[in-house]
């Protein structure tokens, strides 16, 4: 059956027509242009940092953010077993090994006690995924840090608006990136950004995203820089969405909500924001009660047209980092039994009421 309820899709009913439309008259399409600036001082205002660089999509964000740290050949990087595959291609990118920690039950973040297990001589940082929009439990992420001498950077990719203890998310590592992909809250359709409070570690990755270029003297490279700049017309899209971040959080607050009321005596688990942080529910996250249960109802909610995610395979299940056998039990039975529930600002209330009405049945009749 076509897709009639998309796991996601953009609202692009601001001002994104209009800046375009400024970018192409104004013939400032690349990476040169006002609103590439624009939207990289919003964006730093707007999570609490002093500096902001625009890149071309989150990956690139990451893989600068650990070559700016200066990650490299022999250095390990913790990271979470429960994630996409980005946080640890990017630092296999740099030559460095990530070394992959199981999840905490509760929130599906990683779990500093796993880490701290994880922890050699050649641990040099450790990587913070804010999974689905849930913040990670950064106190002790730093403290373990701290007292390791290690780096801490946040993959905020999936959490603009995501708050712990009240700041938002992005400004507790020593350097964070932020993905625009065009499922992401606000997105620029390919997009991410690397903040930072450190000015060297800003500059670092400013001059790395331009090819190297040397400031002062002209078509003068003196380091091997890569060509990760983001367009004037994506910031132009990416200043639009950010004009109406806010909303969106709240509507994607309130669409959680309505899961919530819709489910409720349903045997299913949502993934629901711990104490002391904000959750921005870039995911309506969902958990089954056995694996025999997931393909078979996302089956039953594409039979009426309704599109579902898997949640992410854990990595150290895929191919290319499975040399190593390893258990993660924790990610292994989220990864197994996660769903993904159509999760775009725009969903209606209806629509919620009946993804849930075909979830109750799925389970009235097998259970």
């Amino acid at each position: 059956m076509p897709i009639r309820i998309p796991v996601y899709q953009p609202d692009l009913s601001g001002n994104e027509r209009a800046y375009v439309e400024e970018c192409l008259n104004s013939n400032w399409i690349s990476s040169k242009g006002k609103f590439v600036a624009a939207f990289e001082q919003g964006f730093a205002k707007y999570i609490g940092v002093a500096f902001a660089a625009a890149v071309c999509n989150g990956t690139t964000a990451l893989h600068l953010a650990l070559l700016a740290l200066g990650l490299g050949e022999g250095d390990e990087v913790i990271v979470p077993a429960l994630t996409y595959i980005a946080p640890a291609n990017a630092v296999t990118y740099t030559g460095a090994r990530p070394v992959f920690v199981d999840s905490r039950r509760e929130d599906w973040q990683m779990d500093p006690a796993d880490i701290v297990r994880k922890l050699t001589p050649r641990t040099r940082a450790i990587m913070a995924v804010h999974l689905y929009g849930h913040p990670c439990e950064m106190d002790e992420i730093l403290e373990i840090a701290r007292r390791h001498g290690l780096f801490v950077i946040e993959d905020a990719a999936e959490a603009i608006g995501s708050k712990y203890h009240g700041r938002h998310v992005g400004g507790f590592g020593d350097i964070s990136v932020f993905s625009f992909y065009g499922n992401k809250t606000i997105t620029t359709g390919e997009g991410g950004m690397v903040v930072t409070q450190d000015p060297t570690l800003y500059d670092r990755a400013k001059h790395l995203k331009g090819q190297g270029l040397a400031a002062h003297r002209e078509y003068w490279h003196d380091v091997v820089g890569y060509n990760y700049r983001m367009t004037n017309i994506c910031a132009a899209i990416g200043l639009a969405q950010l004009e109406r971040c806010d909303e969106t959080l709240r509507r994607k607050r309130r669409l959680a909500e309505l899961f919530g009321k819709y489910l409720a005596g349903v045997p299913v688990k949502i993934h629901r924001e711990s104490p002391n942080v904000t959750h921005s529910y870039w995911m309506i996250s969902i958990l089954v009660p056995s694996l025999r249960d997931r393909d078979p109802l996302r089956e039953a909610l594409a039979r009426s047209g309704i599109e579902t995610r898997p949640v992410f395979f854990p990595v150290h299940t895929m191919p290319m980092y499975s040399s190593r056998f390893q258990r993660h039990p924790v990610a292994e039975d989220i990864g197994w039994r996660g769903i993904n529930l159509p999760s775009w600002p725009g969903l209606k209330e209806s629509d919620v009421e009946e993804i849930c009405a075909i979830i109750a049945g799925y389970f009235g009749k097998t259970h």
